[in-house]
């Protein structure tokens, strides 16, 4: 008996739906230009490739927790720890599951700094967020994604490990555990 023109449309619509979902759901991975809302299709597939291996780091300024404010160049000059950089947001599920061993990894690091910056994230919610599950590194708010941009970030988390010269040695996207931080920082600064 031959497939009726109904029976015919189902697996186009399928994969139609599929298709659309995918997108979406990749859409929703990126950063976005305000908390919670998900960009523009377009945006996601412009997106350039990211730093490479031995770039010079971005500098960049941004009001942190305590209202010292963190630069990156500033710090880099005045301290001269590398830095493990994470970009991050309250709205993000990964990024909230990845923090507390991102924390630990800053106690076993001391000769690291570690900063957070909450990207596209309202400064609030990121906040409380870090409060709640007691944050103890440098967490800075870049409410409109700048920074996030300059590092050309595809999606949140993103992290990154910058050498005490404002070199990026390692970039990392996706969550990460204590374990693989200690074995990156290892790797990059004995």
């Amino acid at each position: 008996m031959p497939a009726t023109p109904a029976a015919n449309r189902r697996p186009i619509a399928l994969i139609a739906l599929l298709l659309v979902a995918s997108l979406v759901g990749a859409a929703c991975s990126t950063p976005s230009s305000s908390a919670g809302e998900v960009p523009d299709l377009a945006d996601v597939a412009g997106v350039e490739a990211p730093p490479q291996h031995g770039a010079m780091a971005p500098d960049f300024t941004v009001m942190t927790i305590d209202g010292a404010g963190f630069t990156l160049s500033e710090h880099l000059a005045n301290d001269g720890r590398p830095v493990f950089l994470n970009m991050w947001a309250s709205w993000c599920p990964p990024c909230r599951d990845e923090m507390p061993d991102i924390d630990a990894a800053s106690l076993s690091h001391e000769d690291v700094k570690f900063v957070g910056v909450a990207a596209s994230d309202d400064p609030a919610d990121a906040a409380a967020f870090a409060a709640s599950i007691g944050i103890g590194y440098t967490i800075g708010f870049d409410e409109h994604g700048d920074v996030a941009r300059s590092y050309d970030a595809v999606g949140l988390p993103a992290s990154y490990i910058i050498s005490a010269d404002g070199v990026i040695l390692e970039q990392i996207f996706g969550s990460v555990t204590e374990d693989e931080i200690d074995e990156m920082l290892n790797k990059w600064l004995g």
